[in-house]
């Protein structure tokens, strides 16, 4: 029996801090905890209805990047239930701490939901289904190894007698689970690996899906926030005269670095807000800018003696004795996350002393942490409401600190009602955790025959570490700014990887594919200028270097052949080519554009192949690669925070700007799962799009283009 722990609230965030901490599989919970009274709880992850129905609980945050069926999915199969009968619930925060952490951590950040969860929610698959066949045999007085399962029925072959398992849970919720189970071979698999339609497609296509911006209660007030423009600012005064008769403004509460009003409806609080004079202290951030953030970066990139990170072999030497070197220096700006559903909680205190929190996350763990930490309530006591979330890209995980929960437990204490804390898209996209802005300096000596013998790289920029997880600094090195270059697959002999850390007052965090999403950009292009020096195919090129890196090279075989490299393109047209690793998984893409008259691209295609290993559901797997190319085509083309007086300028859309619906590509994603493994998705489907863009430029133009975004924001849309 799991064993209920009497957790406060310190012990708790001391707990919650300890993300790598150990898993207990205890699986097993009390029948007298079943979520109905016809309904049969046979282990923390299943519940099965007297009507035959599944309920399956998910662990991890749905944004819709598809978890939430995957690892319905695999629970499934090693269930054999019926797969029309399975519906989903997110796990409440609070049964993690009552149940030893049996859910795992509840994170769903660095395409982590399904590969660090897969075996666990199998075994509790196939214990559910052990319990389930043995209460059936225990009915029927036969062995168990004489019985079969297929789609929730339990099958006695010799007698013909049949149960479901609607007619035998609540006797299963009885039994103790095996202490043991054997997983199936991935080969026989019928329901994961199969392309099924995610479960919350229908609600979301017929306006059903609950978000947690949708929430409605009685008594509900709204508030709207202005923060401190300025990074670190401070508040320093406010008149409310300006707005004391405004309509259906109830309060004002200030905030250390903020100010918020709640009013009766969210229009009448933004409104409000807007109308406030307000006064800050700015920190003396004021004179802070992109120019002087950019020498500063520059300045990295120059200096002496920086952390090293990977010396393999004599660089200097190999480069002083060539006679063929090429040096680049690449730069990319900050980048926002811009989900569509912005920042938002909803915040109730009851009067028994409870506390009610809806937000969209990406980790429901940090959430009732935040609320426990800013209210005093201990986390038993707060009833954190899962929902889907409107996208979230890093935004609502790791890095951030659950900001946006602090300030409306805050406005809700102060206003002595329940209420809805709403962020404004220009709130949203000036007070984010941005992508750092980064910058690098390659230099690549070329042997006879034109391949590197020699590659020194120097990245310059603000470290996520350093604020994310400072602990994780050692000697100035944060080796998650390095990837793809600290542990570069390409065969050279010599290879030097250093870093520069340059970090400013503008808040940074983990965005979509991290620094992955820069460095292969970095990375592939540079290789294309080194091919082109050399005079070789791009694609020959690569595989070339990559003959010790044998998972890349086929996923950049697979994705060259899809893309028909090297038969001829109509005329005008050319294409470029990328690959990466990260996250556990192997991509590349091919991109197929033409110039404009203006000189900016138009992308015709793009062919994308991964392997994840193992493919769970195929058609998320090519939905999140699909997604991938519209998110990193608009951060390549248009994407670009800038700070001008120690603020972001951009506000909307208008200055963000996203790719429209009639500059999508066409894009085909091939699926190579090789197996033996468990990769991410979400995440490694973007960072090689980029490069196989700006390399079909350098293909079509013979000019590198090594900074982004590649349309500034001035252009019109």
């Amino acid at each position: 029996m799991n064993k209920v722990m009497k957790l406060g609230r310190r012990n708790f965030l001391k707990a919650s801090a300890a993300v790598g901490g150990g898993l207990m599989l205890g699986f097993y919970i009390p029948a007298g905890n079943a979520a109905a009274a016809k309904d049969a709880e046979i282990n923390a992850w299943i519940v099965i209805g007297g009507d035959d129905s599944v309920l399956i609980r998910v662990a991890h945050s749905e944004m819709g990047q598809g978890a939430m069926t995957g690892l319905a999915q695999l629970v499934a199969e090693e269930l054999e239930c019926d797969w029309n009968k399975v519906k989903t619930e997110f796990v409440d925060p609070r049964l993690n701490i009552t149940r030893n952490k049996v859910y795992g951590g509840m994170a769903t950040v660095g395409s982590r939901a399904i590969r660090t969860s897969h075996e666990y929610v199998r075994k509790a698959g196939a214990s559910a289904r052990i319990m389930l066949v043995n209460a059936a045999a225990n009915r029927w007085k036969v062995s168990a190894a004489d019985c079969t399962v297929k789609e929730g029925v339990i099958s006695h072959a010799s007698t013909g007698r049949t149960l479901t398992y609607g007619d035998v849970a609540e006797a299963a919720a009885k039994i103790a689970p095996p202490a043991e189970v054997t997983l199936k071979d991935p080969a026989t698999w019928t329901i994961a690996g199969q392309p099924k339609m995610r479960l919350d497609m229908q609600e979301k296509v017929n306006g059903k899906a609950f978000y947690a911006i949708d929430v409605q209660l009685d008594g509900l007030l709204y508030a709207a926030i202005a923060q401190s423009p300025v990074f670190g600012g401070k508040l320093k005064s406010y008149d409310e005269t300006a707005i004391k008769n405004a309509k259906g403004v109830r309060q004002i509460v200030a905030l250390p670095n903020a100010v918020a009003i709640v009013a009766d409806s969210y229009w009448e609080a933004q409104k409000a807000v807007r109308a406030l004079p307000i006064a800050w202290d700015n920190g003396g951030n004021e004179n802070v800018s992109s120019a002087s953030i950019a020498k500063f970066l520059d300045e990295g990139l120059a200096a002496k003696d920086m952390p090293v990170a990977r010396n393999d072999g004599d660089v200097e030497k190999a480069l002083a004795g060539a006679a063929n070197v090429i040096s680049a220096e690449y730069r990319v700006p900050y980048l926002s996350h811009a989900s569509m559903e912005p920042m938002n909680c909803t915040v109730r205190f009851n009067a028994d002393g409870t506390l009610d929190v809806w937000a969209p996350t990406q980790n429901a763990e940090a959430i009732l942490g935040a609320a426990a930490r800013s209210s005093g309530i201990e986390p038993l006591k707060i009833n954190v409401h899962l929902s889907y979330s409107g996208g979230g890209f890093g935004r609502r995980g790791g890095a951030a600190p659950g900001d946006y929960v602090d300030q409306a437990v805050a406005i809700a204490k102060a206003a002595g009602a329940p209420v809805k804390l709403v962020w404004s898209r220009e709130e949203d996209l000036q007070h984010d955790f941005y992508r750092p802005i980064s910058s690098a300096k390659m230099t690549a000596a070329l042997g006879p025959d034109g391949m590197p013998v020699a590659w020194n790289t120097r990245i310059s920029g603000h470290s996520i570490l350093s604020t994310a997880n400072p602990s994780a600094i050692k000697n100035n090195m944060d080796q998650g700014f390095l990837v793809l270059f600290h542990d570069n697959v390409y065969d050279v002999p010599n290879l030097k990887v250093d870093y520069a850390m340059r970090n400013t007052h503008v808040p940074v965090g983990y965005w979509r594919s991290v620094n992955h999403s820069q460095n292969a950009y970095f990375r592939e292009c540079f290789l294309d200028e080194l091919a082109r020096a050399a005079g070789q195919d791009p694609y020959e090129y690569r595989r070339k270097l990559l003959h010790k890196a044998p998972k890349q090279l086929a996923v950049l075989e697979a994705c060259a052949k899809a893309a028909d490299w090297g038969k001829p393109l109509p005329t005008g047209q050319f294409r470029g080519i990328a690959q990466i690793d990260g996250y556990g998984s192997y991509a590349a893409a091919v991109a197929e554009i033409s110039m404009n008259a203006d000189g900016t691209p138009h992308v015709h295609r793009i062919v994308q192949a991964i392997d994840p290993g193992y493919a769970v559901n195929p058609d998320s797997i090519k939905a999140q690669m699909e997604g991938s190319v519209a998110w990193t085509l608009s951060a390549a083309l248009y994407g670009e925070i800038t700070i001008k007086d120690g603020r972001v300028e951009q506000g909307n859309f208008d200055r963000y700007r996203m790719l429209l619906m009639n500059h999508m590509p066409k894009v085909e994603t091939v699926v190579v799962p090789s197996g033996g493994f468990w990769g991410g998705i979400g995440e490694p489907g973007g960072p090689a799009v980029v490069p196989a863009l700006i390399n079909a430029m350098l293909a079509a133009t013979g000019k590198p283009q090594r900074s982004l975004p590649l349309i500034k924001r001035s252009a019109t849309v």
